[in-house]
This record gives C-alpha cells, structure tokens and sequence, in this order.
C-alpha cells in the first residue's frame, strides 16, 4: 500500500502541487495526512475519495474507506 501511495502522491504533486503521504493502513480503513497545496483546498476530498480511495480499492478490494488525518 505504501508503495502505491508514495506513486499516487508524486503525480499529485508534480501536476496540483500537493502531497498525500500514509498514516496507516489496517487493512480496511486507509489514513492519509494530505499536505502542500491539499491542505486546505476544497477539491482535496475529491481527491482523497476519487483518486486515492479509488485507486487504492482496486488494487486493496477489502478496503473500506480512506480518511484525511
């Protein structure tokens, strides 16, 4: 999982400026600390759901959720 936070940030990063790094994962409930131009931007639950909890899901199906720390 990790791992493919670590790709999912980088692109956010190089193309929104922004930054998604793993608290923990569970094994169902996935937390992230978003950071730089996340933080605090009203698209950032988009991203959070729509992006990361989306992509992660088809790579990790038993998850859940994902929530911003």
């Amino acid at each position: 999982m990790r791992v493919l936070i670590e790709v999912l940030s980088a692109y956010i990063e190089y193309f929104h400026g922004g930054k998604v790094d793993m608290v923990s994962f569970d094994g169902e409930t996935l937390r992230i600390k978003m950071t730089g131009a996340c933080l605090g931007c009203p698209l950032s639950p988009g991203t959070l759901h729509g992006w990361v909890e989306g992509t992660a899901r088809q790579f990790f199906p038993n998850l859940k959720r994902a929530e911003a720390v």
